[in-house]
């Protein structure tokens, strides 16, 4: 028997491996069997050489779980190791300055593992002992075991086994025990190994029988070892890449395009990425892309090896450039990653404008469940914005789709305004803006639907990108001010009528809602609206942008101001303007000459004290210039409140604010129930 010592400088290196290592201890048996395939196929490759002789046609890594032992095997027909070998391998961990990176990495563990090759070693995370008997492919070699107790101290003898290969068995400590439960290492061997190159085999398969479960014959091999993103495109149908998206997310629902990755240079990487049906809540889709290395299982957070956006995809990405274990910081600023992050994006937008290009009619029919996905790209991602212009879609109104440019040679006649700014007119909700959008069509406009979560983000790009193109939703105001053309004379109101008028409205505006009112007059012409309420463009924006942004709260949190527009043109409107002078008339008029009177002697005073010192002005010049004032405050209010009762008891002027309320979806509750009734009234 050979004893010695590993040839470490520090007794702390099986602490730290106990602790750092891994955050997940059950990494250890993705680390065994990953070896244990490794030499098997090391094993394959010297027999295609040549260099062995033995039969390798039937390769398999077996893993084994004695509960009475407390044991777990893992065994493998690989190449095997020598005594010598062992002694290379596994005594001689080749640290250079031991302490120093101690201390340097002891709170990495990933940068342990990805620098230093210490896979094997995290069998002692879960082992108060490791065993290994091996028996090299080497002619005359015979069988060794080494044994070490989780101290640098170790024994290597002789040992009896019939075929090459190597057999780890690990003895469970009882920390760890949960690793000795049937379920727990079927879990293990699935997350981590279920597309490993060579059959893994836990146990047999099991059948129900009489009841109850009992085992057969026949193995149970966890993972598939040809999967689909090892074999060429051309050797795969349709149907093989939905199989393996169900073998993947066996609940989701069926993806809508794939893409298959096969890139030799300037890296290696191979791997099929999936679009899937994307929902408004962003970050429940990601994290599904399944990162692999040689087919061995790493991390579904793959957002360090793909730019943001793409984290929205499903699949699996190979690559062996990107070392089983490494930390993030090593991931975000390795040149390999990035290279291969700017590979996969132009193979996304490459892919999306070949199926756009030769498949029109089903991207299309699929564009409402890629459009996040793509809008999302464009906002994050200048190269990606460059690419997706060529296939990004407009939808419109009529469920017809355009690109940037269709779209912009259907509009630019008819929507360019007296500015030369080409007006893309949009709603973000085709039924609650109905009116608006007929109206605009009314016009001969041509209105875009634009209801996503990206929406406001995307169009805030497309202006500062094109300083000639400006998007105006159909409810930020009147038809005749959303495209601005050649002024035209139209009927207006004085400064004081609207004074006058503005209170009738506002007396019948909601009150303790969310929105505030701002009472405006305009000649719609006779045949539109009689009020209309729009919504301030900038405003709305930036609320929705606070929906989006935490940073943007202060807009988020502002009460929503509303224009209500009253058309003067309308024969309702002028109904009740004609019935405001009728029961008004003559008590305004006495108001308006009183106000004047005063108004004119205030004048007088203020022109006389025009140029003097406050010391120069008398004093009975000033106290009638405050009872001047007062009188005037007191005279405007009781005019705003005869106005304001009259409002309040005009059912029509009422009405016609309720209808307003109703077209915008703003009516509802109470006030819905008070308008239905008095439209029965107004009927009668």
């Amino acid at each position: 028997m050979q004893k010695g010592k590993i040839g470490v400088t520090s007794e702390n290196l099986f602490p730290i491996i106990k602790k750092f290592l891994y955050s997940d201890h059950d990494i250890f048996l993705r680390e065994i069997v990953s070896n244990a395939v490794d030499a098997t196929q090391k094993l394959k490759v010297l027999a295609s050489k040549g260099e062995y002789a033995g039969d390798v046609t039937n390769p398999k890594v077996v893993i084994k779980l004695d509960k009475g032992k407390k044991t777990i095997t893992v065994s493998d027909s690989g190449i095997g190791m020598t005594s010598e070998e062992i002694e290379k391998y596994i005594n001689q961990i080749a640290f250079s300055g031991a302490n120093e990176f101690l201390e340097k990495y002891k709170d990495d563990a990933n940068a342990i593992i990805g620098h230093f090759g210490l896979g094997f070693y995290s069998a002692f995370m879960v082992s108060s002992k490791v065993e290994i008997i091996s028996k090299s492919y080497k002619e005359g070699a015979k069988a060794v075991k080494w044994s070490c107790e989780g101290s640098p101290e170790y024994d290597i003898d002789e040992a009896e086994r019939d075929e090459v290969g190597t057999d780890i068995i690990m003895y469970i400590n009882d920390e760890s025990a949960e690793f000795l439960e049937e379920a727990k290492i079927l879990e293990i061997l699935e997350k981590y190994c279920k597309f490993l190159p060579v059959p893994i085999i836990f146990g047999k398969k099991k059948e129900w029988k009489d009841g109850k479960e009992v085992e057969t014959d026949e193995d149970n091999q966890i993972n598939e070892t040809n999967p689909a993103w090892t074999k060429k495109p051309v050797d795969l149908k349709d149907e093989d890449y939905r199989n393996f998206y169900r073998r993947l997310y066996p609940m989701a629902e069926e993806p809508l395009f794939n893409i298959h990755l096969n890139v030799d240079y300037p890296f290696n990487l191979t791997g099929i990425l999936y679009f899937p049906k994307i929902k408004n809540n962003i970050e429940v889709q990601k994290n599904k892309i399944q990162l692999y290395c040689n087919q061995v299982f790493v991390t579904d957070s793959a957002e360090d090896i793909v730019p943001e956006f793409l984290t929205l995809l499903h699949g699996v990405l190979d690559s062996p450039d990107i070392p089983l274990n490494v930390s993030r910081s090593y991931l975000q600023n390795d040149s390999n990653v990035k290279k291969i992050s700017s590979h996969i994006t132009k193979k996304v937008a490459d892919r999306l404008n070949d199926i756009f290009k030769e498949k029109r009619e089903e991207f299309e029919k699929k564009w409402d469940d890629l459009k996040l996905f793509i809008q999302y790209g464009m906002l994050t991602d200048e190269k990606f914005y460059d690419r997706a212009m060529k296939f990004f879609l407009f939808k419109n109104t009529d469920g017809k789709y355009f690109t940037f440019e269709e779209y912009e040679k259907l509009i630019k006649e008819n929507q360019t305004d007296k500015e030369k700014q080409l007006i893309y007119l949009y709603a973000n909700h085709k039924d609650e803006q109905y009116s608006f959008i007929e109206e605009a069509k009314s016009k001969g406009y041509d209105v875009l639907i634009m209801d996503d979560i990206m929406s406001t983000p995307l169009i805030n790009k497309f202006e500062q990108k094109f300083s000639d193109k400006k998007f105006v939703r159909v409810d930020s105001d009147v038809i005749e001010n959303l495209i601005k053309k050649d002024s035209e004379d139209k009927e207006g109101l004085t400064w004081e009528q609207k004074q006058e008028l503005s209170p009738v409205f506002q007396a019948v505006c909601p009150e303790n809602t969310d929105a505030s009112f701002i009472v405006d007059f305009q000649d719609l012409g006779e045949n539109s609206s009689p009020i209309v309420i729009t919504r301030n463009e900038f405003m709305r924006r930036m609320k929705d942008m606070s929906q989006i942004q935490g940073g943007m709260n202060f807009y988020g949190d502002l009460p929503e101001n509303l224009n209500l527009v009253v058309n003067i043109a309308h024969p309702l409107v002028k109904k009740i303007m004609d019935d405001k002078t009728k029961k008004l008339g003559g008590k305004i008029e006495k108001l308006n000459e009183e106000l004047s009177s005063i108004k004119a002697e205030r004048e007088s005073l203020e022109k006389a004290k025009k140029g003097k010192k406050d010391e120069e002005i008398p004093q009975a010049d000033k106290e009638k210039l405050d009872e001047l004032n007062a009188k005037v405050a007191k005279l405007e209010e009781t005019k705003r409140n005869k106005l304001s009762d009259f409002g309040k008891k005009n059912k029509l002027a009422k009405q016609m604010v309720d209808l307003a309320l109703l077209a915008n979806g703003m009516l509802k509750g109470e006030n819905l129930d008070k308008f239905v009734k008095r439209s029965v009234e107004l009927i009668k």
